[in-house]
């Protein structure tokens, strides 16, 4: 089975398990706390991942680290985990945590590029863009990245709409060798 499926049953539980211990918000900051963490500390998933360190290390690694930074139910699933052998996949069971947890609440991730930095109005325009085709709260992520030399990229979950004057070059280039 695919970690990415195997992640998201157990993000899936965690959720479930969250909301009867009426914990979501809690179990939320800890798995991006997790994530953050792991993100900064190479070390941390590579000792995880890693087949030579015994099980019982890397359960006395998360418990050095998380135990009394976290919430219960959040490091109950670190020790299941651990105990079925799947510390591995913990990054994974958190972006899936964390993508679930958008969904419970109705928040859609969208990311937009653009040459130059958002104006105040721009942002409302993009979250209004955003809310209207998907109907749910936009959390919107900023990038700039000036080789697009106009124009923006509108990206939600799989979906993306290059409006940038870099792609529009690119098409008329193509369009003039044939």
């Amino acid at each position: 089975m695919s970690v990415g499926i195997v992640a998201a049953r157990y993000a899936k539980s965690l959720i479930e398990l969250a909301k009867e211990k009426n914990v979501v918000e809690a179990v939320y900051e800890d798995m991006k706390l997790f994530k953050d963490t792991a993100e900064k500390n190479r070390g941390l998933m590579l000792a995880l991942k890693s087949p030579v360190v015994r099980h019982e290390k890397k359960l006395a690694i998360l418990k050095a680290i998380f135990q009394d930074k976290v919430n219960a139910v959040s490091y109950s699933i670190f020790e299941i985990i651990t105990r079925k052998n799947r510390e591995s996949i913990l990054d994974a069971i958190a972006d899936e945590f964390i993508k679930a947890y958008n969904e419970y609440r109705g928040i859609q991730k969208a990311t937009v590029i653009t040459s130059t930095p958002l104006t105040e109005e721009l942002r409302k325009q993009f979250n209004t863009i955003v809310a209207t085709a998907t109907g749910k709260t936009v959390e919107l992520e900023e990038k700039v990245n000036p080789s697009l030399i106009g124009g923006y990229l509108l990206r939600v979950n799989d979906r993306q709409i290059d409006a940038s004057l870099r792609n529009r070059l690119n098409e008329l280039k193509l369009q003039l060798a044939n």
